[in-house]
């Protein structure tokens, strides 16, 4: 049982436990001492959203890391993949983002990258979870840990995004609008779509630390679809405040997800023959997409909700390409986690490879209706374990009868549980997953 770590890292509202600076300096400690076994000589790379509360965390990570004996190397605004990438390039020990993703500004946290680029197991987390109930310490001065600015962090990212696609691969003549939620992608994405050659036209590149994901971004795409249909633009691409997810709006105004994206690219591997394997998607995935691979031949299975379960399945099944319909995309043969950027541009080399636009292809292969509802709660587990509550799913399940299904389950990264029901027809999924809604209400 883990006391701190959740899905992804450790989140929460900046000034309460644990995201305070008092916890995350020992936290950076704690980390230093577990990821960096040598400490002596050791280095971590550091990134972070644009968020304000930013500046005060990475200070203090910075400080318990120097405490360890390990250097830390800042890297800035950058996007959570971009970090992955940078820990690999640069052989570091480890590899530390400060953001709370999709959260709002008043949130904040700390997600943790191996040496390899990958998330960490959770006997990785529990061994820093044991210094973190230990005392602190500090090396003596001349073993204390260094920091150093990464001047050219974005640009290497940049270029490496751009290497996602043949080189002979060119967007010339394509209006894409991209929404970069005020986020770590803000100073990055319009270069990569632009050096490819799109007309690119940006919103949501004005961080103030105070505005991510306000109103914006992944998880708030009306704006973008308006301003594709204002541009009369071919698409829309939205990254989220650390831009490790991606949704996409076609011409007509239309959301595509995550769990379309992931179809959109399987598919056009496949017609490839690139394809090695099959498609890891989650618990929420849209049946009509698993249907929908199934009848080109490519296996399917589901993973636990989270990103880092879809990569445990992918590396099982010795599989390149899953995701979640949040817009979490990985693909192994790219990088080790999920990337906004380069899902996205995977997404445009299918439409490529597969000779169509992208209101075309979503046309041709529709979600199943799909109603999802997030309930806040104080205590989710009392919550779902409730005996009304069970009484009132397998009520509907019934009701539902072959036509839908029901899936319910807490949040890792927030206080709420996420209602989720499928069935033939949206007015149905929609009605049985408000009173599921309300039941826990």
């Amino acid at each position: 049982m883990r006391k701190y770590f959740g899905t992804d890292g450790i989140r929460g509202t900046v000034g309460q436990f644990p995201i305070t600076p008092e916890f995350v300096l020992k936290l950076g400690w704690a980390a230093g001492k577990v990821l960096v076994k040598n400490s002596q000589g050791g280095k971590v790379v550091i990134g972070k959203d644009t968020r304000i509360s930013g500046y005060m965390f990475e200070s203090v990570l910075e400080a318990g890391l120097t405490a360890a004996g390990v250097d830390s190397l800042l890297v800035g605004p950058m996007p959570t993949p971009a970090v992955a990438y940078l820990t690999r390039t640069f052989r570091a020990d480890a590899g530390m983002v400060i953001s709370a993703s999709h959260n709002p500004f008043h949130d904040n946290g700390i997600k943790f990258f191996s040496k390899d680029g990958t998330k960490l197991n959770d006997e990785i987390e529990l061994e820093i979870e044991k210094y973190l109930d230990q005392d602190m310490d500090s090396l003596p001065s001349e073993l204390l840990g260094k920091a150093y600015r990464i001047e050219d962090a974005a640009a290497r990212y940049i270029e490496f995004c751009k290497a996602s696609v043949p080189h002979d691969f060119s967007l010339k003549g394509m209006k894409i609008v991209l929404d970069c939620a005020h986020g770590a992608a803000y100073h990055i994405a319009p270069y990569v779509f632009k050096e490819l050659g799109a007309e690119v036209i940006s919103i949501g590149i004005s961080p103030d630390g105070l505005n991510i994901n306000k109103d914006v971004g992944a998880t708030h795409t009306d704006p973008l679809a308006k301003k594709v249909l204002q541009e009369r633009a071919d698409l829309g691409i939205a990254f989220d405040g650390d831009a490790d997810r991606v949704m996409m709006i076609d011409s007509q105004g239309n959301l595509v997800n995550g769990d379309q994206l992931v179809q959109l690219i399987a598919e056009s591997m496949h017609a490839d023959g690139q394809l090695d394997g099959g498609v890891v998607g989650t618990l929420m995935t849209n049946v009509a997409v698993e249907q929908k691979l199934k009848d080109k031949g490519i296996s399917f299975v589901r993973a636990n909700v989270g990103d880092r379960y879809v990569m445990e399945a992918l590396k099982k099944n010795n599989w390149s390409i899953g995701g979640e319909s949040s817009g979490h995309v990985i693909s192994l043969e790219h990088n080790t986690t999920g990337d906004g950027i380069v899902a996205a541009l995977r997404s445009l080399y299918a439409l490529k490879v597969l000779n169509c636009k992208l209101n075309q292809w979503a046309s041709e292969n529709p979600l199943a209706p799909q109603c999802l509802i997030n309930v806040r709660v104080t205590d989710a587990k009392k919550a779902l374990e409730s005996e009304k509550l069970q009484d009132e799913i397998v009520k509907v399940e019934k009701e539902l009868n072959d036509s839908g299904r029901v899936l319910i389950r807490a949040s890792g990264t927030e206080p709420l549980i996420r209602v989720m029901v499928e069935a033939a027809e949206e007015i149905v999924a929609k009605s049985k997953a408000e009173q599921i809604a309300g039941c826990i209400s």
